[in-house]
C-alpha cells in the first residue's frame, strides 16, 4: 500500500523523464536561437536588446549568448558534456535573469527561472542511461 501511496514504481522512469526534458530544453534552445545565427538582422535586434538592458559590450555578448545557447542546446540534446552544459547555460540565464527580468512580477520572470533550475537540475545529474555521456563512461 505505501508503495502505491508514493507511486515508487514511477521511480523507473526517472531515466526516461530526463531523456525528455534534455531533448525539450536542447531542441528549444537551438530552435530558440537558429533565427538569430541565420538573419544578420535578427542578430543586431539582439545586439540592440542587449544594449537596451546595458548589458556590457552588447556587440560581443549576443553572438556569445545566441552560440552558447545554441551549442549547448545541441549537447543536451545528445546528452553530451550534459554537466558542462548545464552549467553554462544556468549561468547564463542567471545574467539574464538579473538584467532583464529581475524587475518582473514572477509570472514574467517564470520562464527564466524555470530554464535557470532546469538547467541547474542537468548539471546535478548529467545526461543520464540515455545519454552520450553514460556512453562515455
Amino acid at each position: 500500500m505505501k508503495k502505491l501511496l508514493l507511486l515508487e514504481p514511477l521511480a523507473g522512469a526517472q531515466d526516461f523523464t530526463l531523456l525528455i526534458t534534455r531533448v525539450l530544453t536542447g531542441a528549444f534552445l537551438m530552435w530558440g536561437t537558429w533565427d538569430n545565427i541565420a538573419d544578420p538582422a535578427r542578430m543586431t535586434e539582439f545586439v540592440e536588446f542587449l544594449r537596451a538592458f546595458n548589458f556590457p559590450a552588447p556587440e560581443l555578448m549576443a553572438p556569445l549568448s545566441v552560440w552558447f545557447q545554441f551549442g549547448c542546446g545541441a549537447l543536451l540534446l545528445f546528452g553530451f558534456l550534459t554537466r558542462w552544459a548545464g552549467l553554462i547555460m544556468a549561468f547564463n540565464f542567471i545574467v539574464g535573469f538579473l538584467m532583464v527580468h529581475l524587475a518582473d512580477d514572477f509570472r514574467a520572470q517564470f520562464p527564466a527561472l524555470i530554464l535557470i533550475a532546469v538547467n541547474l537540475h542537468f548539471a546535478a545529474m548529467g545526461g543520464g542511461k540515455f545519454s552520450l555521456d553514460r556512453l562515455m563512461r
